[in-house]
């Protein structure tokens, strides 16, 4: 996927979030992106925590210029890229998210997955949550990247024949799911779920294991005050 075929998951995603009642009101720009350019553009923020070597997005809150891929990529033999372009982005600090920052040529679940996790930084940035260990802040964001992978697995689980009524969601987007989609989505969430880091594997199980609460206005209201998961 290249930056403007990437939209429409973008926006897929920002309605994942609404339906949450978890709205991103900023227009934060989204970018796909080499891994030099990642590399460079992580050495430039003062803030965050990255699952180096792994790092795959970023959430970016300081002003640079970045390479973002501008068109699909020409293959040679063996698949080896033969002609990639990309375009100059400059940044600009409008607010506390400058860009997300996803690394190109992933499949679209992953792809999503990541940017789903991105923009709970951009959430938690937007709405003023400071100073959240990595534990808590990362594993909420995994939480968010494991939802989204379970809503796109189970939204194409079932028939791709639109609704004829005239329901206010209107037809469904997404079609059923191949078998191997679903184990695609399936292993992306077991990477998740068995991560070993501190910050993402274990903040994500234990945020996990309080899910059903995460969403509640008292419980996000207690992450920003005490900067803890209620107990």
């Amino acid at each position: 996927m290249e930056t403007l075929e990437c939209q429409p998951l973008y926006l897929d995603i920002r309605e994942f979030y609404e339906g949450l009642n978890m709205k991103v009101d900023q227009q934060i720009p989204l970018l796909l992106v080499e891994r030099q350019a990642l590399n460079e553009a992580m050495e430039g923020e003062k803030r965050g925590h990255h699952h180096l070597p792994e790092t795959r997005g970023l959430c970016m809150s300081e002003e640079q210029i970045v390479s973002t891929v501008s068109r699909r990529p020409r293959f040679g033999p063996g698949f080896s890229i033969i002609e990639l372009v990309t375009e100059p982005f400059r940044l600009t600090r409008q607010c506390e998210v400058t860009a997300i920052l996803i690394l190109f040529g992933l499949p679209r679940l992953l792809t999503g997955s990541i940017l789903a996790h991105e923009m709970m930084h951009a959430w938690l940035r937007l709405k003023g949550y400071r100073g959240l260990s990595p534990e808590i802040e990362e594993g909420i964001c995994q939480v968010l990247a494991h939802m989204w992978l379970d809503s796109e697995i189970m939204s194409g689980s079932g028939s791709n024949i639109a609704s004829s009524s005239s329901s206010s969601s209107g037809p469904s987007k997404k079609g059923a799911r191949s078998q191997f989609e679903r184990k695609l989505g399936d292993f992306f969430k077991h990477q998740i779920e068995s991560d070993s880091s501190p910050a993402y594997g274990d903040g994500f199980r234990s945020r996990q294991r309080g899910c059903a609460q995460i969403w509640s206005r008292s419980t996000l209201d207690h992450i920003r005050f005490t900067g803890s998961f209620p107990l």
